[in-house]
């Protein structure tokens, strides 16, 4: 990473299934994708619970004597559904009031393996991205290939001229936690100078008129 700018990254939020997967590889990668942000001081935001990947990763921080904070809606927590979070446990209202926490709350967003929860977290983040609601890096662990149709879905869809070559950078994706953790680091936001003059505070009235050509 000579010569490149290194983004400040203090706490990352990480997406992925409650479920631990068919392949012992998902659950390896969590644990030790759990271990890169314990070893580079990196504290831990995640849906909360103690299942499946979520409990791998968390745990893995926690191992390593970083924060962890679980955000989970109250409806989860009844009879003890998703099991005890580790570390320190905010509960919210709705699954939306969560993912606005997440944001919020974090310097970065990682996706594992994980089922429509995990892919609806994933592109909430990339679409608030492109909207330029945010500027914060966003990247997929590739384990065992496991996002490779995602990720051809997704250029197939700029060919098609639906997503942006520009909106395409917002979505990184490595093999390896570490080469994953570095990219987030050296990534460059890129906005799209039409959508960067929207105003997303809630005091704004109005929002400024965009070219009509934009694809979303």
């Amino acid at each position: 990473m000579e010569g490149v700018s290194v983004r400040k990254i203090k706490k990352i939020c990480v997406f992925c299934g409650a479920n631990s997967g068919k392949d012992v590889a998902f659950v390896n990668a969590a644990f030790h994708l759990g271990e890169v942000l314990g070893k580079r001081k990196i504290d831990l935001v995640y849906g909360g619970g103690k299942l499946g990947l979520m409990r791998c990763v968390s745990t893995a921080v926690a191992q390593h004597e970083r924060q962890v904070l679980g955000i989970i809606p109250s409806a989860f927590t009844v009879n003890n559904l998703v099991g005890e979070t580790c570390g320190k446990e905010i509960k919210v209202a709705t699954m939306q009031e969560r993912l606005v926490m997440m944001m919020e709350l974090s310097d970065a967003f990682i996706a594992l393996p994980g089922g429509f929860g995990t892919l609806e977290e994933l592109f909430q983040m990339i679409s608030w991205a492109q909207l330029s609601i945010h500027n914060k890096p966003i990247g997929v662990l590739n384990i065992n290939g496991f996002f490779n149709g995602l990720l051809s879905f997704v250029d197939h869809a700029v060919k098609q001229e639906f997503i942006t070559p520009r909106a395409r950078k917002i979505l990184i994706s490595a093999t390896t936690a570490d080469e994953l953790v570095d990219k987030l680091q050296a990534f460059r936001f890129e906005s799209d100078p039409a959508l960067s003059k929207l105003k997303w505070s809630p005091s704004s009235s109005q929002k400024e008129k965009l070219d009509l050509t934009l694809r979303l």
